[in-house]
């Protein structure tokens, strides 16, 4: 999970991670924002939320006569959507603009906002209830979809041990600033990746729409849609960084595999037969890995 958020502040992508209640997702964000010298901003995600409490609105002045923007937690450098599929779609929607263009328009100004921009959102994926699943064009503008499991029994012991200790205070420091950030984009963007690995990328990405074409006839009756090319875009850039968090100025084969899960799995779109097949993201995802060959 910690690496994949370093992953997506370091490429500027945005990251949704999914996960049962009480595995430390908004305290993992939080400490990554208190580690950095960046604006950061909270915003719990309810079913009464409007676009307004999230982008900003017009407000009038009345001594003024005038209407004035009133700007909202989004225009921040890193951004907490909390349980982001608690709201409704409208709300939902009014951060596409955002994770996309780096913008945002209240009435009829657009206001660029300032890099680095980072979304980071969490959501349950037990609770059904009061719930809104994401429109596919959003999810899409997540870089990568990270599952948190449950931790290993020494790791949960040595959390319950920690977190009982009624005198514990956990002291993060600053270490990160925004220069550094861009200095470390500015690095992975220098670090190599081979021809062969660029149509490797490819290759995978087409995969997922056309599985039959890749010896996977039995998958292709499930498959609704393929990844968009935002996919493979968010593979390279990832790729880069797992080999420069690696001490690696160029990218293996290993990489790419590394993260392929993380990257496919929210944009592939299975329809009600593999559903009701037991088929998953994961089943196709590997099956993929195991077929695509690197030429």
């Amino acid at each position: 999970m910690v690496n994949r958020l370093l992953i997506g502040l370091f490429t500027g992508g945005h990251i949704l991670l999914e996960g049962v209640p009480g595995l430390a997702k908004t305290l993992t964000i939080s400490t990554l924002s208190r580690v950095m010298h960046l604006p950061f901003q909270r915003v719990q995600f309810t079913p009464d939320l409007l676009p307004s409490d999230l982008i900003g609105t017009m407000i009038y002045n009345q001594s003024q006569s005038i209407f004035e923007v009133k700007k909202g937690p989004i225009f921040a450098n890193l951004v907490l959507a909390d349980e982001i599929n608690r709201s409704p779609a409208k709300v939902q929607s009014a951060l596409l603009e955002a994770m996309q263009e780096r913008q945002v328009t209240i009435g009829e100004t657009t206001y660029p906002l300032d890099l680095p921009f980072l979304v980071l959102a969490t959501q349950n994926p037990v609770e059904q209830e009061g719930t809104y699943p994401l429109p596919e064009a959003q999810v899409d503008r997540f870089m990568m979809k990270v599952f948190v499991d449950y931790l290993k029994k020494a790791d949960e012991l040595e959390v319950m041990r920690r977190m009982a200790n009624l005198s514990y205070v956990d002291e993060v420091n600053p270490v990160l600033t925004k220069e550094d950030i861009f200095a470390i984009r500015s690095q992975i963007n220098q670090v190599q990746i081979s021809e062969t690995l660029e149509k490797y990328i490819i290759e995978l990405v087409f995969a997922t729409r056309k599985p039959a074409e890749y010896d996977l006839p039995d998958f292709q009756q499930y498959v609704q849609f393929g990844v968009s090319p935002r996919a493979s875009i968010a593979l390279h850039r990832a790729a880069k960084a797992v080999a420069f968090l690696d001490e690696r100025d160029y990218v293996l084969p290993e990489d790419i595999k590394e993260v392929a899960a993380d990257v496919l799995n929210h944009r592939i779109l299975l329809n009600y037969e593999a559903e009701a097949d037991g088929i998953r993201t994961q089943d196709l995802i590997e099956a993929i890995l195991r077929k695509v060959p690197i030429s």
